[in-house]
């Protein structure tokens, strides 16, 4: 029944400071990491998603495309990012976000709800649990949303470094040649 307050001189967790993994172990625990109001919903959300990787690295994205088509293009690219990448939806626009999202399977969204307001909802889940989340209670689909799309796994990472690097070599070299390189 007791609150815990973190404070920092070296900035906000997962943004300056070692932090994140702190929100990570709260998070681990089974206990709620909330964010002290800021002047921005993306550093709130950042500082509880308990990102512990590179250093609190990641991509503003910002509002992915209104059409279909061109979001799902858009997270295609996104899932091949290694670092943490920073979405913002509008609520009429949620939930086909979700749907798009979903194509990222297992890798793990932070969502961050009417952030620093009254009724704030901060939730990570699955991408592919995402649709189903929102589902859960009709409040959810309400509000403002920040988002952050964990980073790809270790192994990942080097997956789809490998790849990026295939794709160089195609071009230029034998595909016996480039593979085994």
């Amino acid at each position: 029944g007791e609150r815990v307050a973190y404070v920092s001189d070296a900035g906000t967790p997962a943004v300056s400071d070692p932090g994140a993994r702190l929100a990570a172990d709260v998070r681990a625990a089974g206990l709620r990491a909330l964010p002290l109001p800021g002047a921005s919903s993306v550093t709130a959300l950042l500082s509880v998603a308990g990102i512990a990787d590179d250093a609190g690295a990641y991509v503003f994205q910002g509002f992915l495309s209104s059409k279909a088509k061109e979001r799902d293009a858009q997270v295609a690219t996104l899932g091949n990012e290694p670092r943490a990448v920073v979405l913002l939806e509008a609520p009429h626009r949620i939930e086909a976000l979700a749907t798009a999202l979903a194509a990222l399977g297992e890798r793990n969204v932070t969502l961050g709800r009417e952030l620093t307001k009254q009724f704030e909802d901060i939730a990570t889940v699955p991408a592919q649990a995402i649709s189903a989340w929102l589902a859960a209670e009709s409040h959810r689909t309400q509000g403002e949303f920040a988002i952050v799309i964990h980073p790809l796994a270790q192994e990942a990472k080097q997956t789809t470094e490998g790849q990026r690097v295939l794709q160089l070599l195609l071009p230029e070299l034998p595909t016996k040649t480039a593979v085994k390189l």
